[in-house]
């Protein structure tokens, strides 16, 4: 794949103005690396397994069934078998912080952007703080928007987009998203939003298995880094 050239004078172009900044969370704040989210994705796969009393290969199929097909695992738990989605938060991020470092460097990249920034994330409000608050990043926030603000609506379906706008009144502000996963972007550009891939090794959903495979960014996608950091400290300041 093509690399998405950030040269200098690109990046003041596409950020001038920005006054909205726009963070998911699970690998995305965080490294792949640390490896938190491959055990949420355990967890949703065990919830599964005991809810349907199925075997663990059985569960994870169900699990990634469902996770394709309504855009996350929880979505599609409501929509067929009308679970409480508080249970199912509680249980898939009753998971060991212990990887996540703080990050001093990362808290002050966002610290210096001008403007608003949010957490937007398909996860819970209190996985988000928790994570966020190991990182030392979490005072740097205007506010966490998570699934159960957005009325269990998950990214990427549009209506997830304009009602976090609607939340954080940024409808017309000029705004920049940082995403690990692809598809998650593309209502982003459709909104006019600025958007950045954000690598993570834990590749786990189609749209990151074709990227992989593709000679060149798709168009919804205006730069990639595998170092949110590094990228954000090179933003200039208006």
């Amino acid at each position: 794949m093509a690399d998405g050239a950030a040269g200098p004078s690109r990046v003041a172009r596409a950020f001038r103005g920005t006054r909205l900044w726009i963070f998911d969370l699970d690998n995305t704040l965080y490294p792949s690396e640390c490896n938190l989210f491959a055990e949420i994705d355990w967890r949703m796969s065990a919830f599964i397994q005991n809810l349907l009393g199925l075997d663990p290969a059985a569960a994870r199929k169900v699990q990634k069934e469902l996770y394709y097909e309504h855009g996350t695992t929880l979505s599609g738990l409501m929509a067929r078998h009308g679970i409480k989605p508080e249970a199912f938060l509680d249980y898939v991020h009753d998971i060991d912080l212990s990887p996540v470092q703080r990050a001093p460097e990362l808290a002050h990249a966002i610290a210096r952007l001008e403007g608003r920034k949010f957490i937007f994330t398909n996860g819970s409000e209190r996985h988000a703080e928790r994570v966020a608050g190991k990182l030392g990043v979490l005072d740097k926030f205007d506010g966490i928007y998570d699934i159960a603000a957005g009325g269990y609506v998950p990214k990427p379906k549009p209506e997830a987009f304009k009602r976090f706008l609607e939340f954080c009144d940024g409808a017309n502000s000029k705004a920049a998203m940082f995403e690990d996963l692809p598809h998650n972007l593309e209502p982003a550009h459709a909104l006019g939003i600025v958007t950045v891939l954000v690598h993570s090794d834990y590749e786990d959903h189609p749209s990151q298995l074709a990227l992989k495979e593709a000679d060149e960014l798709p168009p919804y996608i205006q730069f990639e880094t595998g170092d949110l950091t590094a990228f954000l400290a090179a933003i200039p300041l208006a």
